[in-house]
């Protein structure tokens, strides 16, 4: 893959990949549509995104041993102590390729991002993603 895609739609930039990078990444694609009915696929900063009444929600990207996961800042610092087994940063979680990838907490934090995003269209404040 190039360092930065020129891919214009989500099926180019997948295809990209080798075919285990390929696989996790259409997994990854198919399951945030799942967790967030109503978003829309686009490319954004050259890697997939999915947008949610016109904000990012999650953006998602392959690399030779990791897939990026990026729920922004808000997204990582609601689910913190659950992503102390991942390298992290502000709205960036590795996720290690030849490891399973953390279905459950990967759908909290896009469930969090929706929350949080509609909660920014009517005022009111996001539900925290920790369970109680």
């Amino acid at each position: 893959m190039p360092a930065r895609s020129t891919a214009t739609s989500i099926d180019e930039y997948i295809a990209e990949f080798p075919p285990e990078v390929r696989r996790l990444l259409q997994e990854l694609r198919l399951f945030i549509a799942a967790a967030a009915p109503g978003a829309n696929e686009t490319m954004s900063y050259a890697i997939p995104t999915f947008d949610l009444n016109g904000t990012h929600l999650v953006h998602f990207a392959g690399y030779a041993g990791h897939i990026g996961f990026y729920p922004t800042g808000s997204g990582v610092e609601a689910f913190r102590d659950e992503l102390a087994a991942y390298r992290s940063g502000r709205g960036t979680i590795r996720l290690p390729i030849g490891e399973p990838l953390p279905w459950d907490l990967i759908r909290r934090i896009v469930e969090f991002r929706v929350g949080a995003v509609a909660a920014r269209k009517t005022g009111s404040q996001p539900r925290s993603g920790r369970r109680p």
